[in-house]
């Protein structure tokens, strides 16, 4: 269900996956139930590849589906917050019934306060702006923490990770007979300048690196000892990052690979030099020297959009 509440004088979209009741009851306050079809709740599961290691968080519980479905065809643990006592209560007893009453919990809780530093898992059906007031929120998160909104993306340049639209017939809010689901990653934080040494036979060559980040997307330089080389663009997955720079050493251009995950200021994994027979691997890591800030796009176009002549 979709639960419309007044923010700001304004009416905007929480989250309420709820089923359809007979005679569906108003909770207190002001809200109104919109059904959400069972398959979109399994769909945004799916797509956020809940398993029992997860912690879910669902922004605007409801009846508590999303929780309880989360719980038990997924095995994970879920906390759901609502307003709204009737909501809550309905949510608890369907909990029990479902007998995942030990891993689905649901408190009296305005979703703006909502500590979320344990979850893995975050659902919303939010309007644009109100994902907009918890974009920064979410991006202070833990890298890897994976956010699924409901017909409504973060109306920014941080561009979905993944994208599914499904059909749903009877469903009136947003497009009526249709779902969006979007899920976006929470990447780590790289923008800066880097430090690291590679070893070449017998000696040891410093390497620099300068990324620039915008919200997953990254590029930038790397320079091996006085040559320099641009690093295309690549899509950081949470704390795990892979990108290759053609650089110069000893006098000859070769492909760098580099692939490593990101834990506060280092970064630690492999680096694959050369290729063929001439490939040779060891272990990578760098450490951070100076922060940068991480972009958000502002006078940028859309993503989508940048190939298009300005």
């Amino acid at each position: 269900m979709g639960l419309v509440e007044r923010v700001g004088g304004r009416l905007a979209m929480a989250l309420l996956l709820a089923a359809p009741v007979a005679g569906a009851q108003e909770g207190e306050g002001d809200v109104v139930y919109v059904p959400t079809p069972q398959h979109v709740v399994e769909e945004m599961l799916e797509l956020a590849k809940v398993g029992p290691a997860d912690s879910l968080v669902d922004l605007g519980s409801g009846d508590g589906r999303i929780v309880i479905t989360a719980a038990k065809k997924h095995g994970a643990r879920g906390l759901g917050v609502d307003l709204d006592r009737y909501l809550l209560k309905l949510a608890n007893d369907n909990a029990r019934k479902e007998g995942v009453a030990d891993r689905a919990r649901f408190l009296e809780q305005n979703l703006f306060e909502t500590d979320l530093s344990a979850a893995t898992v975050i659902t919303t059906y939010l309007l644009p702006e109100m994902n907009q007031k918890l974009q920064p929120k979410f991006l202070a998160l833990r890298p890897g923490t994976r956010i699924v909104a409901h017909d409504y993306d973060f109306d920014s340049n941080w561009t979905p990770d993944a994208r599914k639209v499904m059909d749903a017939p009877g469903k009136t809010v947003g497009e009526p007979g249709k779902s969006y689901i979007f899920l976006y990653v929470v990447p780590a934080r790289i923008a800066g300048e880097w430090r690291s040494q590679v070893r070449h036979g017998r000696a040891t060559v410093p390497y620099e690196f300068r990324f620039d980040q915008e919200f997953q997307f990254v590029e930038g330089m790397a320079r091996a000892g006085r040559r320099e080389a641009k690093i295309p663009e690549f899509r950081l997955e949470g704390d795990r990052l892979e990108f290759t720079a053609r650089l110069n050493v000893r006098g000859r251009v070769v492909d760098h690979r580099f692939a490593g995950n990101v834990k506060g200021g280092v970064i630690a994994g492999t680096l694959a030099i050369g290729q063929g027979a001439a490939l040779h691997q060891q272990p990578w890591t760098a450490q951070l020297v100076k922060a940068g800030e991480m972009s958000d796009g502002t006078g940028r176009p859309p993503r989508q959009y940048r190939h298009l002549k300005q």
